[in-house]
């Protein structure tokens, strides 16, 4: 039975995440495995792994074969270059001390690296949100000058009709119609009647 490291898909549409297993090289990508030894988010940036680390340089010992991107995985968590130190203790290249000191000075350069990358990321967040706040500033202060100018406007001609009806009204005097005189009621002239 031809043992693989490899992953295995879970997640949603468009947001996937693996766990990182060991199985059966004949098994389905998502079928059966024989042990769980971490997960993998691709997601994040810089990308998430959660790792078993002796696990899985028991089973890297032990013959199981990693997949490519496994394979990358476990090189950047350092399983790979723990194995090649323990393989150069084996053959008494040096001591086992002198192979956890390189393993320690790799592992804190590693986390230096991938700190760097993470304030980086920040700073580059931290600019773009600035830029964006000072965009925004800017648009604010654009649109408060076009509103002052249309109110300006605005009272403006408000002002204007104000002083336009005061004009109308002050020249108006009103005329004093003569006394009408009474009217008289026509009289009927009598005619004589004619006999």
């Amino acid at each position: 039975m031809p043992a693989k490291i490899r992953l295995q898909r879970h997640g949603r549409k468009g947001y996937a995440f693996y766990h990182i297993v060991i199985a059966d090289s004949r098994a389905p990508r998502d079928g059966k495995f024989i042990e769980r030894i971490g997960s993998y988010n691709p997601n994040t940036n810089p990308a998430t792994v959660d790792l078993k680390f002796d696990r899985a340089l028991y089973w890297l010992n032990v013959g199981a074969q990693p997949t490519d991107t496994t394979r990358n995985i476990l090189s950047s968590e350092g399983v790979l270059m723990k194995k090649h130190l323990l393989e150069g203790v084996k053959k008494g290249a040096f001591d086992e001390a002198e192979a956890e000191k390189r393993f320690t000075a790799w592992k804190s350069s590693k986390e230096g690296q991938v700190n760097k990358t993470k304030e980086q990321i920040a700073a580059e967040k931290a600019a773009d949100a600035k830029a964006r706040l000072a965009d925004e500033v800017k648009i604010n202060k654009a649109r408060a000058a076009e509103l002052a100018k249309k109110l300006a406007e605005a009272n403006a001609a408000e002002a204007e009709a104000q002083a336009e009806a005061a004009q109308e009204e002050a020249p108006v005097t009103e005329v004093e119609a003569p006394a009408e005189t009474p009217a008289t009621e026509p009289t009927e002239v009598e005619t004589p009647a004619a006999e």
